[in-house]
């Protein structure tokens, strides 16, 4: 007998990427950040007085609401302060989607939609994709009443731009979020979209390109209307005091932030040129990590394993449109340099496998 709702029996859970628990791994499979945090934000860790976890934090975090608008262009009103992105997608579902009502999406794209979406008991529409990822028209018309777009999309890195997102906020019938966890790493952003449209939610995290991603602090900036009735449905205390002081610190820190994005952003074509060498294809990434087809004849399962025995991790995904592909997060250079060696050692391995009969003759 199970004391669960329905939905929730028959759900599929959320998978994270492996988090290995013994030291010796290059870890490229959950896009971390490879450069450490803004010096402030330790210098703020270290010297936190006790109060500060003997009371409870601000629940609007106005510290870090101040200096965000700041750095962003917009109003404290307008920013609302999560547990990480995630927490934030969490609020607008519960807050705009009810039992049986319909949450559009593009597909592939971040796989916690679906889950949290039928955790609410609503229905989950995927809207396919085309094979260049570019923003499918079918979403514009699905009359859900909260679309979610991520933009750059994982796994797929790909980049819709800003004016095309703009023309799905007029069409969508109800809330655009638009999901920019990866938007550092872009060419453009969509956060002007909220002056424009009373309907668009940007959510953003300083797990990727700020290096925060133990820390869990994200935020959503939103017109004040969107910002006050997400605000009825987030925890009391969804944020803490020592996340909203690293916080602060860390995106007052903006020349930090450009130096970091930039060295993983060189590094990612570095990546990009190698995979592509040995005849991998790539879609264009614009975020921390690349989206890789293995060549012709290869099993993208099998150089996943071997990869795993080699203690290089990466992410593969056993989906329809995923299962001959790989993630790659953007390590640092020699991370990049131990993977693409463990690559062409694999890939020349299977080669030579291939092409011998089992008796080690040539076939």
């Amino acid at each position: 007998m199970s004391y669960f709702r329905r939905n929730i029996n028959e759900m599929q859970a959320y998978v994270p990427g492996f988090q290995p628990k013994e030291p010796g791994y290059i870890k490229l499979n959950t896009n971390e950040n490879p450069y450490p945090p803004a010096p402030g934000v330790v210098e703020v860790l270290h010297g936190a007085p006790e109060q500060m976890l003997r009371k409870y934090p601000d629940p609007t975090a106005d510290v870090f609401r101040r200096r965000a608008a700041q750095v962003l262009g917009t109003r404290p009103e307008r920013i609302l302060c999560g547990n990480g992105s995630d927490d934030l997608l969490n609020i607008a579902i519960r807050s705009f989607c009810g039992e049986g009502d319909i949450l559009a999406f593009p597909s592939p794209t971040y796989m916690l939609y679906e889950m949290l979406t039928r955790i609410q008991g609503a229905t989950p529409m995927a809207v396919d994709f085309p094979e260049d990822f570019a923003l499918p028209p079918a979403l514009a018309t699905t009359g859900a009443g909260l679309t979610l777009l991520s933009n750059p999309n994982p796994p797929s890195g790909t980049f819709v731009s800003a004016e095309e997102v703009s023309r799905l906020a007029e069409s969508v019938s109800g809330v655009l979020l638009v999901d920019e966890a990866y938007a550092d790493f872009a060419e453009d952003n969509c956060l002007a979209l909220v002056e424009e449209h009373d309907n668009v939610i940007v959510t953003r995290t300083l797990s990727k390109s700020y290096s925060l991603a133990g820390l869990r602090f994200g935020f959503a900036v939103a017109q004040e209307p969107l910002i006050e009735g997400l605000a009825k449905v987030k925890d009391s205390y969804n944020v803490t005091s020592l996340g909203i002081a690293a916080a602060t610190a860390a995106i007052a820190d903006q020349q930090w932030l450009k130096q970091n994005v930039e060295k993983v952003k060189t590094t990612r074509g570095r990546l990009t040129a190698a995979l592509q060498g040995m005849g991998f294809a790539c879609w264009p990434s614009q975020s921390n990590f690349v989206f890789a087809r293995v060549p012709r004849g290869q099993e993208a399962e099998r150089v996943f394993r071997q990869l795993f025995e080699r203690k290089v991790l990466v992410r593969y995904f056993n989906a329809p449109r995923l299962d001959d592909c790989l993630r790659i997060s953007v390590g640092t250079d020699e991370e990049i340099d131990v993977l693409v060696a463990a690559l062409e050692e694999i890939l020349v391995s299977q080669e030579q496998t291939a092409g011998s009969s089992p008796t080690g003759e040539q076939a």
